[in-house]
């Protein structure tokens, strides 16, 4: 296990498969220079709680499992570096900004509400506190992912990716879809199937509707940023979003695991496994255990994802997308 500020880096064991699980929103460590007025305990209300511990087995069938360690609420992983809320700043952004429907939403890199619409600060943030949450944080995490995405492909010719979430049980203001609208037990993100192969996607949902949960597709999730920017099929890189409802773990408003945590963990690694094994079925090769890719004679250097560049080419913000 590697860790660094931004993220915790679980290596995989056993026989290596092209996959790699990220999971942006499960960060519970707060930095000391956040400075919001609202309380922990209503900040908390925007973890995906638990959901590196859903997950938490992927390495012993093979996968990588990159976890983020910051809050969401602090800045986005999930979201484009350009996504700048400007109205946030005390001062104009000296770069390049554009501002999505999350932003307009109050939720784009660094989030100017929370869920239930009550204002995140009482102050303005500095341009400089910005940029340090970025490059501590959010590029950090991105870069975990991007170079274990890219360690895969080079490795297998092929690498699948799922980017882990929980959503709440019911839709709140903040939703694109509106308040008040009960959520499936499973939401797969494929942002109308551009993301990963139909069979990939086919795969995980039959795999889950097998053990009983209703699932929907790009309904109301198709993935924001993380699946778009390291997603390229035709190239044979896949990502996929998965969400999982809230009410089958935990409770919502102590934010305590329920009774249902354990037999969903086990049900995730029951996934997890297939998952893996049909990566494996796809990659050029299996790879023994204990080795660094990074050490295999391999050149990493290349970047599928140049993080100086817009992350916003050919993205379409007007369609639901994960908060």
């Amino acid at each position: 296990m590697k860790t660094h500020p931004a993220f915790t880096h679980h290596a995989p064991g056993g026989v290596v498969v092209p996959l790699v699980l990220d999971s942006p929103h499960s960060g519970t460590e707060y930095p000391p220079d956040f400075g919001a007025a609202q309380p922990m305990q209503a900040l908390r209300q925007a973890e995906d709680s638990f959901v590196d511990e859903l997950y938490g087995d992927a390495p012993k069938h093979g996968a990588t499992l990159i976890a983020a360690r910051f809050p969401r609420s602090y800045i986005d992983p999930n979201r484009s570096f350009l996504d700048i809320d400007t109205s946030l700043l005390d001062a104009p952004w000296p770069g390049p900004a554009q501002a999505s429907r999350k932003t307009q939403l109050g939720i784009g890199l660094i989030w100017r509400v929370m869920d239930s619409g009550e204002p995140i600060y009482s102050r303005k943030l500095s341009v400089d506190e910005v940029k340090r949450r970025i490059t501590g944080y959010h590029q950090p995490y991105q870069k975990a992912v991007q170079q274990a995405l890219d360690a895969a492909h080079q490795h297998f010719g092929v690498v699948y990716h799922v980017n882990c979430h929980s959503m709440p049980a019911v839709s709140s203001r903040v939703s694109e879809e509106g308040p008040g609208k009960p959520r499936a037990d499973f939401v797969l993100g494929d942002r109308d199937g551009t993301t990963c192969s139909p069979d990939f996607t086919g795969l995980v949902a039959g795999t889950l509707k097998g053990m009983g949960y209703d699932v929907k597709v790009n309904d109301p999730y198709k993935g924001v940023e993380l699946v778009r920017a390291f997603s390229d099929p035709a190239a044979n890189r896949h990502s996929l979003q998965i969400e999982v409802n809230r009410r089958l773990y935990m409770d919502e408003r102590t934010r305590e695991k329920s009774a249902g945590f354990d037999e969903l963990r086990d049900r995730l690694d029951r996934l997890v496994r297939v998952i893996a094994h049909y990566a494996a079925n796809q990659g050029s090769h299996a790879c023994a255990g204990g080795h660094d890719h990074a050490h295999h004679g391999h050149d990493h250097g290349h970047h599928h994802h140049d993080h100086g560049h817009d992350h916003a080419h050919g993205h379409d913000h007007d369609h639901p997308h994960k908060h």
